[in-house]
């Protein structure tokens, strides 16, 4: 009884202030109570307009961000840098599940092709279907552009692979080849993760989707 009314003593919070914010900071992804309460407790050490600054930032990120009209990056303006670079290659897409693959493609410095960005991957245990993709605007894109290859880099995981069978299948119809990054990438392994030398070469040394 003594060790039950000790932990239930430590859990509260001197201030309802703190509280909210800790519980606030704890719904992001991979930050506990703990972590969340440094960081609130790191914010309350800052000056009142680094904080302010801090909360406009995030306010204008949720309320002002675009996303490409052709590949669905997240951008400034209605075109994103990389698809508005003359420099690219536009008949050659990459496709992934979110922005965070295209930067840490992007930080390989091996590919020069345009992207893809599908907003996640199918679910059906999360309840993600084909329909909340970015699939159909894919199959646009080769029927309008006459591209020449389509790189499927997603994550080679169970629903990774999925996705990728699924928009091959869509993809059939339609002269284009279409290749999946090598599996240097190891198969459970996320992308975003994968160091920049194995993500490289895995780029370069894609293979025919058939193939695979």
């Amino acid at each position: 009884m003594y060790k039950y009314y000790s932990l239930l003593m430590i859990s509260k919070y001197p201030s309802v202030l703190l509280e909210n914010a800790v519980n606030e900071f704890a719904k992001l992804p991979g930050i506990g109570k703990k972590t969340a309460l440094r960081l609130v407790l790191h914010s309350l050490k800052r000056t009142p307009e680094e904080v302010e600054n801090f909360g406009i930032a995030l306010i204008n990120l949720r309320n002002e961000v675009n996303y490409c009209k052709m590949c669905h990056n997240i951008c400034d303006n209605e075109i994103c840098n990389i698809c508005s670079d003359s420099t690219r290659d536009p008949l050659t897409i990459c496709v992934v599940e979110n922005i965070k693959e295209v930067m840490a493609i992007e930080n390989t410095g091996q590919f020069r092709g345009l992207y893809h960005v599908l907003g996640g991957i199918i679910s059906p245990m999360d309840g993600i279907g084909p329909g909340d993709l970015q699939i159909d605007s894919l199959v646009k894109r080769v029927q309008n552009d006459k591209l020449l290859e389509i790189i499927l880099a997603l994550s080679a995981t169970i629903e990774g692979d999925t996705t990728n069978f699924y928009i091959y299948r869509k993809l059939s119809a339609f002269d284009v080849k279409i290749t999946t990054i090598a599996r240097g990438v190891s198969v459970g392994d996320e992308i975003e993760y994968a160091d920049e030398i194995t993500l490289g070469r895995s780029i370069l040394n894609r293979i025919d989707f058939k193939a695979s």
